[in-house]
């Protein structure tokens, strides 16, 4: 995956937590970033993953940030089965609060149409 989109590790978390930035520099230069922990359970390969596939579908590619989340998640749990490994409960809950989340914040900053696949995320009314 490293060598595939180029990737650089800054940091092995120890928490469940990960992270995607890409670099430009001034002399033409990119570099691809990222900060997850490292793969060993299937929640933290699915996290890994996660961030890769920011990087393999593309900062750009999607325009609203909660389209391109949902994407990266799907774009995740089908590489962990593409290479044998069956997400568990504990990847779907994640990916479902993680969606719940972007969506919710979406909201929040005024996010007028939302693409229909992302509708069961929406924030239930009290």
């Amino acid at each position: 995956m490293k060598s595939r989109y180029q990737l650089r590790v800054r940091k092995w978390r120890s928490s469940m937590s990960g992270c995607a930035w890409r670099v430009y520099h001034h002399d033409g230069r990119v570099v691809n970033w990222i900060e997850t922990p490292l793969p060993k359970t299937p929640i933290s390969l699915a996290i890994f993953l996660h961030e890769v596939g920011h990087h393999a579908i593309g900062f750009k590619t999607y325009k609203k940030r909660c389209e391109e989340e949902y994407h990266v998640w799907l774009w995740a749990i089908n590489e962990m089965r593409r290479w044998g490994v069956e997400p568990d409960h504990r990847v779907w809950r994640r990916f479902e609060m993680s969606m719940q989340y972007a969506v919710g914040k979406a909201m929040r900053r005024g996010l007028k149409l939302l693409p229909d696949p992302l509708m069961r995320f929406l924030p239930k009314a009290a």
